[in-house]
């Protein structure tokens, strides 16, 4: 039975070979270990084999595993669907926000970020293939969000976040990245991170210029539900 140690070796293999196949520096693209569901043990056993950063989905399962790791160093990222109700939370506990998609949230999040902390680091969620199921701002409204997000106070726009539609199709993969990668191209701002790419598509993403891939399942194993 692999460890979640081996698991990382072998995705890191995965990110090197396709940082070599796009001609991209493989320290240009980080590994975000997508946590959610799983205990803290597990997390622990991650930060032992080198890991650092962090993906939780749900709030109140995310700080109570920071509760249990307050001993350790790790930086934490956001990324499920947002409450405004949850903002305040989010503002004051974590380092990196990759699910905004409105500006109502980003000027909670602005607001409530307190200041003795570095500022918020956001990107903005895209829903790229259309669907509705997806949370994500349309690409038509992403420029005057974009515009509005990176001026506000207590947070640093860093760019964006995709989830695709589903498919093993390498093509399809690459376009909906593609389009993602396009969409930041056209915004006139500094922006440094495109976070996209999950277990089953990150070669294809990195193809397409991801800095951050959210990697779960091939780090931890299926995800339990019932616990979360």
């Amino acid at each position: 039975m692999s460890t979640i140690a081996d698991n990382i070796l072998q995705v890191s293999s995965r990110i090197q070979a396709a940082a070599k196949a796009a001609h991209r520096d493989e320290n240009s693209i980080h590994l975000l270990a997508v946590s959610k569901t799983k205990p803290a043990q597990a997390l622990r056993e991650a930060y032992a084999a080198g890991l650092r950063d962090f993906g939780e989905n749900y709030l109140q399962e995310a700080l109570g595993k920071q509760l249990e790791l307050a001993d350790l160093p790790l930086i934490w990222h956001f990324i499920g669907p947002i409450q405004s109700n949850k903002t305040r939370a989010i503002a004051e506990h974590f380092d990196w926000v990759h699910s905004v998609d409105r500006l109502k949230i980003a000027q909670r999040l602005s607001e409530q970020r307190p200041a003795e902390l570095p500022p918020l680091n956001i990107c903005i969620q895209v829903n790229v293939s259309g669907e509705a199921s997806k949370s994500g701002c349309t690409p038509a409204d992403l420029p005057a969000l974009a515009e509005a997000i990176s001026a506000l106070p207590r947070l640093k726009l860093r760019g964006l976040m995709a989830i695709p539609e589903p498919t093993e199709e390498r093509a399809e993969q690459a376009a909906a990245f593609a389009a993602v990668q396009a969409l930041q191209a056209s915004l006139a701002l500094p922006l440094d991170t495109l976070s996209m790419g999950m277990s089953h598509d990150l070669e294809s993403a990195i193809a397409q210029g991801a800095t951050w891939v959210r990697i779960g399942t091939a780090l931890f194993g299926a995800r339990d539900y019932s616990q979360s």
